[in-house]
């Protein structure tokens, strides 16, 4: 794994629970990509939650970024948070997976 992304996502209070259910089914969807190596949802505190994502090369991050997940994070934007999703693309230094 050389690159990922860092995914911060800020509900709408009123919306936290279905930010939640919606990470948890964006699950299977990161299974069927084939260049998504990793993939972590998580949730910060009430109404703040994050992904993290690791791919073996930038073709299999674009094509996540371009994928079903980042649409259903695009389109809840709109209506379940209270910002934009900050999307942060990082180069990993080491990795460890047991």
């Amino acid at each position: 794994m050389k690159v990922g992304l860092l995914v911060r996502i800020e509900a709408k209070p009123e919306h936290a629970d279905e930010v939640a259910a919606m990470l948890r089914g964006a699950q299977e969807l990161a299974e069927q990509e084939q260049g998504t190596v990793a993939w972590f949802a998580f949730r910060q505190n009430a109404t703040t939650f994050g992904v993290f994502d690791a791919f073996e090369d930038e073709r299999g991050r674009q094509a996540h970024l371009a994928g079903r997940i980042a649409a259903a994070l695009g389109e809840a934007a709109r209506t379940k948070l209270s910002a934009p999703p900050v999307i942060a693309p990082v180069d990993l230094l080491g990795t460890k997976v047991s």
